[in-house]
């Protein structure tokens, strides 16, 4: 590991932590307020398995943010498997679904900025957290 990794500033993990934190946070938010409107299948276009997961991301994206919060490497950890997974499941419906592109999708548009910060800050904070 390169030494300006080894040393990331403090108040830039912090930062970077609470940041996807608060992403996390709204995506949470989002998907409880799709379930609270819709009940458990709430995207009646998509399989019942891309309903379960995206739900699924109402307790996962809060369990992440949490984590982060506490400043344990599991919820750097989670955060980049649930942005992984979020982004080829949105891909997936974007393309094979919905029979649309990234330029005409803001919402996929976001979710892989997102996950860029996500993955590409991961190795940078997560020697600075603790197990």
């Amino acid at each position: 590991m390169t030494g300006w990794m080894r040393h990331s500033p403090r108040w830039a993990v912090i930062t970077t932590c609470c940041i996807a934190a608060a992403m996390l946070f709204i995506g949470a938010l989002s998907h409880v307020v799709d379930l609270l409107a819709h009940g458990v299948k709430p995207y009646d276009w998509a399989p019942g398995w891309l309903n379960l997961y995206w739900s699924s991301l109402a307790v996962l994206d809060t369990l992440a943010a949490i984590y982060l919060i506490r400043g344990k490497r599991r919820g750097i950890d989670l955060a980049c498997l649930i942005m992984i997974t979020d982004t080829v499941a949105n891909w997936y419906a974007v393309h094979t679904l919905q029979n649309s592109s990234l330029t005409a999708q803001p919402g996929l548009q976001r979710i892989i900025v997102f996950s860029a910060l996500v993955l590409g800050s991961a190795p940078l904070i997560r020697r600075h957290l603790h197990a």
